[in-house]
């Protein structure tokens, strides 16, 4: 971030401000971490601020402090139109085109309110006033302690938003085994440890609150499990009955995808949904290397993200999604090989 932005963004923390914090829809670790890190800080300058999720997220994310604070915009738009209508500063974080927020995009383009970006996605879009973005952080909660040293602020970092943005670092690196963790990483989670993020703790409440229907349903996802040897690639199916089967709830699937990559000479790795309600099949797509995850989603299923993690969305039934999918792969075994 230039150092004008960041001149600038002092002397807006100088004065009480109306201030409104944006995750992305379907809100995850980093997003909830990252907006719930900056709210405590916020609140620490004296800033009204609130938090406004376009919709609901996991139960294993809703033991962080300040958590029960959260508006969410499906259920309470009318109270949230208000907040951003009046918002003299809304910050966008976790994503960088404000379609990301579903129904409350016409809300947030509609506002006169100045926009701060933070966000480590590819191709942002023009939106903001201010904008951080760098896609070679691990994660935004890395961005926001990043912002806050910035403001030359880590003296104000205390326990809480030291435990919200460790959840969302652990979270997005997937417990900092992915490519995207750095040293630089370590060393910002090794201050978040000082200030008083309790890491087994964090690691305990995010990743072992699984549910008996949770781990069935893990057993489903991995019995669909098929593998494609001729590209290095394995995928996952989950139809509708099956999610209903074993009681899917919001969050059930984080991370299934993984086990796909997991395999032995696998280099790409999705995982196909199926959400009637919303009549789409939602995709994730993991990959090792330099396979970009986010170019194949951009082309050909809706998507984005990162290098190695992307998703997607497709509006054919599952079946052909996958017919769609598979047919695609060819074009890319050079590339898969050559890994």
């Amino acid at each position: 971030m230039k150092k004008e932005a960041i001149s600038d963004i002092k002397q807006l923390l100088r004065s009480p401000k109306k201030m409104v914090i944006v995750p992305h829809k379907n809100p995850d670790g980093d997003a909830i971490g990252s907006t719930l890190g900056l709210y405590h800080y916020l609140r620490i300058h004296n800033q009204e601020a609130v938090i406004i999720a376009p919709n609901d997220y996991p139960e294993f994310l809703k033991w962080m402090p300040g958590e029960d604070s959260i508006l969410k915009y499906d259920t309470d738009s009318e109270k949230c139109d208000a907040l951003i209508q009046d918002a003299d500063i809304i910050f966008t974080l976790d994503f960088n085109a404000l379609n990301r927020t579903g129904n409350m995009e016409p809300a947030l383009k509609a506002s006169a309110a100045m926009k701060i970006m933070i966000d480590h996605h590819q191709q942002p879009d023009d939106y903001a006033t201010y904008m951080y973005s760098d896609v070679s952080m691990s994660s935004t909660c890395e961005m926001v302690y990043h912002f806050i040293a910035m403001l030359d602020d880590k003296n104000l970092i205390n326990q809480d938003i030291a435990t919200c943005l460790y959840t969302g670092i652990m979270t997005d690196t997937g417990s900092f085994r992915f490519a995207s963790t750095t040293s630089e990483t370590h060393r910002v989670t090794a201050f978040l440890m000082d200030k008083g993020a309790q890491h087994s703790e964090i690691h305990n409440a995010v990743m072992d609150a699984n549910s008996f229907e949770r781990m069935q349903l893990l057993g489903c996802a991995l019995s669909n499990l098929k593998v494609i040897p001729e590209s290095r690639t394995a995928f996952i199916t989950l139809s509708q009955d099956e999610l209903n089967t074993y009681n899917y709830k919001k969050g059930d699937t984080e991370g299934f995808v993984n086990y796909a990559l997991s395999l032995q000479n696998i280099i790409f790795a999705a995982i196909f949904i199926e959400d009637k309600q919303n009549n789409i099949i939602k995709i994730s797509l993991r990959s090792k290397g330099d396979f970009s995850v986010n170019e194949f989603a951009r082309a050909h299923f809706e998507g984005g993200g990162h290098t190695n993690a992307a998703g997607g969305k497709s509006d054919l039934s599952l079946p052909e999604t996958v017919e769609k999918f598979i047919s695609i792969l060819p074009a890319y075994n050079n590339a898969l090989k050559n890994e």
